[in-house]
């Protein structure tokens, strides 16, 4: 028996479980994020790994709201842990209502409250093994699973660190000076500052190391040659354009791990060259990616004219029709699930967990089967799928709402 994998099994098993949490502290970090220390009220640490994130079912006015918040504190720490949580305002004079979640955690939770959480999870993990220099860039509240990142780093390893986030101003930027102190605990970390629209004070006291955004020529001037491993995390008009600086800079893919805070979106092929680089900060367009051109097939395109006949009964085998629309994608080995596969295609499922908690990306199985390779937490009823945590055994169809 494979003790490692199996107590691994049990572990993944336990995580999924939501469990109870007390409230020890609520830190204020800035004008829109506050911290939520937590401890487990069974007194057992889940263990987890630095930049994975806790799925909270909060009770709402009545209603259960999930959302995911990273683990943004020292994942050393045995007996708490952090979250830190952006308030998500409606901009001035719209009729939108702020953040339900974020709004009833820094306006209503306190200390001494309990929050139900599962978790630990997610792929968005630092790489331990490796032994390349790291680059930990960042936009906003992005930072948070970063700066679970930076503490382990600087506490296991020698690996040189560069520590870059965007934001804009001091009013919002949290964290600061706690970054400031852990890239001083030894040599080989930098830090850099970028605001975009600096306040005066900002600039008079020097808070910031650049004004405006991120560009080619910055990280050039602050990243020397050499083969570095990316970590990539903010809201979705960040990334898709620092993931385009950094692929036209000749970052290798495989170099460059991400996660979205906000609606996913497709990253490979977005930017050319450094003017749409700059471009895409002020106006970010949603742009396909190599795979989705290969894989994506339009209802109306044979499978001929895109692959020849010789392959069309293997295509066939692997297709996957999102209905109403009848957009069709090529399931392939890459593709994590088939919420992995809509997005792919252009498509915007509901999610929330992408873990088989919530139930938020339910939609009708109308033809085929599935595999879930995540047991969801509750069953699945008949003619139902889960598109987070499922991959086709052959051809499907799926209708979403």
């Amino acid at each position: 028996m494979n003790t490692t994998a199996s107590s691994a099994s049990t572990e993944a098993t336990a995580n999924r479980r939501f469990r109870d949490y007390r409230v020890l502290e609520k830190q204020r970090e800035s004008d829109v994020i506050t911290s939520f220390v937590l401890q487990p009220v069974d007194g057992v640490m889940p263990p987890y790994q630095p930049g994975q994130y806790l799925v909270f079912r909060l009770e709402i006015d009545g209603q259960i709201v999930l959302r995911n918040y990273s683990v943004s504190g020292d994942p050393d720490c045995t007996d708490r842990l952090r979250i830190s949580v952006k308030h998500e305002k409606a901009p001035a004079g719209s009729s939108v209502a702020d953040g339900l979640a974020s709004s009833y955690l820094h306006q209503q939770v306190q200390p001494g409250d309990v929050l139900s959480a599962a978790g630990p999870m997610g792929e968005f993990v630092l790489d331990e093994s490796s032994q390349r220099p790291v680059v930990l860039l960042s936009g906003g509240v992005g930072q948070t699973p970063l700066l679970a990142m930076l503490h382990r780093l600087l506490k296991r390893s020698q690996r040189k660190v560069y520590v870059i986030h965007a934001c804009d101003n001091s009013v919002v930027h949290a964290f600061a000076d706690e970054m400031r102190e852990l890239v001083a605990q030894r040599e080989g970390v930098q830090l850099y500052f970028c605001y975009r629209n600096p306040t005066e004070h900002d600039e008079q006291a020097g808070l910031h190391h650049v004004a405006g955004l991120i560009t080619r020529e910055q990280l050039q001037r602050w990243l020397p040659l050499d083969d570095y491993e990316f970590y990539l995390c903010g809201p979705s008009a960040f990334m898709q354009s620092n993931y385009g600086v950094l692929r036209s800079l000749g970052v290798a893919r495989e170099r460059i791990h991400y996660e979205f805070f906000g609606p996913a979106t497709v990253l490979e092929n977005t930017l050319a060259d450094d003017g749409a680089a700059s471009a895409v900060q002020d106006q970010v367009q949603p742009a396909p990616s190599s795979r989705v051109d290969a894989n994506v097939l339009e209802l109306d395109s044979p499978v001929e004219a895109v692959r020849g006949a010789a392959t069309a009964a293997e295509d066939a085998a692997q297709t996957v029709t999102f209905l109403p629309d009848g957009r069709q994608g090529q399931w392939h080995e890459d593709c994590p699930s088939l919420l992995d596969l809509a997005e792919e295609t252009g498509l915007s499922p509901d999610f929330n967990c992408r873990a088989g908690l919530c139930n938020t990306c339910m939609c009708t199985l109308v033809s085929g089967e599935v595999d879930y390779f995540e047991e969801p937490l509750d069953p699945v009823p008949e003619g139902k799928v889960l598109l987070c945590c499922s991959r086709p055994r052959g051809p499907v169809a799926v209708e979403l709402p």
